[in-house]
């Protein structure tokens, strides 16, 4: 209970601090009023007094609140292993199981790279209805029924990178 009380506390500090100065406050005020320090008539003196407490504190507030919190950077140099890549070996054997042409191969080695039917018609200095020929040949030779599915069979069989 006790330890309860004293956390709410520090998490409440700064309105406990600013409720206390207040309540100082109004006490010194009226305490002068009681004096005759101050005219009776004046309340304009009480709110200039008022404004200029809490201009004051509200600037020592703020100021408490606006402290750059001190960021350090912290490098950490760490080896990373890099595999080392093996040159890729086709499989002669699944190629030869597929009997494409040179020119097939060629079709569905720059597919497997992302050419579309016009680059590599424009990289193989063929006619884009040959190309879609080929394309059609190597689907049905490979018994796929897409560009996707014919690269991934190709990568599966191993005679694309």
């Amino acid at each position: 209970m006790m330890g309860s009380l004293k956390n709410t506390f520090i998490r409440y500090r700064y309105i406990a601090v600013y409720g206390l100065l207040m309540a100082v406050l109004v006490f010194v005020l009226k305490w002068l009023q009681w004096r005759f320090l101050i005219a009776e008539g004046s309340i304009e003196i009480y709110i200039g007094l008022i404004a200029l407490f809490f201009t004051v504190l509200g600037i020592v507030v703020s100021r408490q609140f606006d402290r750059r919190k001190v960021v350090r950077t912290v490098v950490i140099e760490k080896e990373i292993p890099v595999p080392v890549q093996t040159p890729f070996i086709v499989d002669a054997s699944a190629l030869e199981n597929l009997n494409l042409t040179a020119r097939e191969y060629e079709v569905l080695q720059l597919m497997a790279k992302g050419c579309s039917n016009t680059e590599i018609a424009e990289a193989l200095f063929l006619s884009l209805s040959t190309i879609k020929t080929h394309a059609s040949n190597l689907f049905v030779k490979m018994d796929v029924t897409s560009r996707t599915k014919a690269i991934e069979k190709a990568k599966r069989l191993k005679i694309t990178p």
